[in-house]
């Protein structure tokens, strides 16, 4: 097995509030590999997004704060990175795609002045010619009709489907060997889903980029991801690759999430909510942080949070006490995801 792009050891990060210390991160750790895509999912709120804000210097310090852990990437710790340094790495060895490209791209300028921007940072001498070409090319990529022409156009002047295919072409502009996309689809309608899905999996095809892709949608995890981690106030509970654990998961906050899903297979009139709601990450409750909401816990949840351990020695981990009473346990939308 070839050795990982990333490597994520016991990261740990917090906020400061006037109501107390938000736990947002509390003690991730996983590897990413070469040309990889990884899901992180779970619900708002769990730790998905400031996981991999906090490894780029995006989270701001103060009230943010990185408490403890490592980022090796390529070599070095992105933790311990002075800004300049980060900044190198940033857009051009490492990009992200955010969830809203609107508020991303900058209203005033035209969007080949910003894709070229993120080109001219990391090679200043460049000459514009070749700038622009090289624009032209990432806008034909992803699939920007008239390329030449939206070159010269404002963010205004393209749709929301067009804006995220902007900003997946700005994030592989220096052809990055790790790409974050956060939510890249969220606020699209389903037929424009599909759409920037494809342009991202077609980039990873042209790039051989890592990539870590954080949805709260299962079915794209399911269609896009060869691995997922599943996270719940900001731990992760269950990691595996997609296959296993839709087919067998094994942590019942991974059931909840698979079921509360409308399935198209049933005509049911209700959809079926996890019970509860999440926890206050700064007044966690003792024990694992699902229990309250959990229909296998009991005495034993209520005191002892579990680690995230291998289940029946392979890859596939979670963090249950009672996880092999989930032995043949089924979702609906699993049996749907992998049929």
């Amino acid at each position: 097995m070839p050795d990982p792009v990333l490597s994520i050891r016991d990261l740990v990060v917090e906020f400061k509030t006037e109501d107390g210390i938000v736990h947002a991160v509390d003690g991730v750790s996983y590897d990413l590999f070469p040309g990889e895509t990884l899901g992180i999912v779970g619900e708002s709120g769990s730790g998905k997004s400031v996981s991999t804000l906090a490894l780029l210097g995006l989270i701001p310090q103060p009230p943010g704060r990185i408490v403890s852990g490592t980022a090796d990437f390529k070599g070095r710790d992105l933790l311990k990175l002075k800004k300049k340094e980060l900044r190198r790495v940033r857009g051009n060895e490492v990009a992200m795609v955010f969830q809203d490209p609107m508020t991303s791209l900058n209203p005033v300028l035209t969007v080949g002045n910003q894709l070229g921007e993120s080109i001219r940072t990391h090679f200043p001498d460049e000459k514009k010619e070749v700038v622009k070409e090289r624009v032209i090319d990432l806008l034909k990529l992803v699939g920007v009709p008239n390329a030449e022409t939206r070159y010269a156009q404002y963010p205004h002047e393209f749709s929301g489907g067009m804006r995220q295919r902007a900003m997946i072409a700005m994030s592989i502009t220096n052809s990055p060997a790790l790409l974050i996309a956060d939510e890249p689809t969220t606020a699209l309608d389903v037929t424009i889903q599909a759409q920037v899905l494809e342009v991202l999996r077609r980039v990873q095809a042209e790039t051989h980029a890592a990539t870590i892709l954080i949805t709260h949608d299962l079915g794209i995890v399911a269609e896009m991801c060869d691995r997922v981690l599943v996270m719940y106030a900001g731990h992760i509970v269950e990691s595996g690759d997609v296959e296993t654990i839709f087919r067998a998961p094994r942590h019942p906050y991974t059931i909840g999430l698979m079921d509360s899903l409308p399935k198209v297979t049933e005509d049911e009139e209700w959809l079926r909510p996890i019970t509860g709601s999440p926890p206050s990450l700064i007044d966690l409750p003792p024990g694992c942080p699902f229990h309250p909401r959990c229909f296998l816990a009991r005495e034993r949840c209520r005191q002892e949070n579990p680690p995230l351990a291998p289940v029946e020695g392979s890859a596939h981990q979670s963090a249950c006490h009672f996880s092999d009473e989930l032995i043949g346990h089924k979702s609906k939308f699993s049996q749907e995801a992998v049929a």
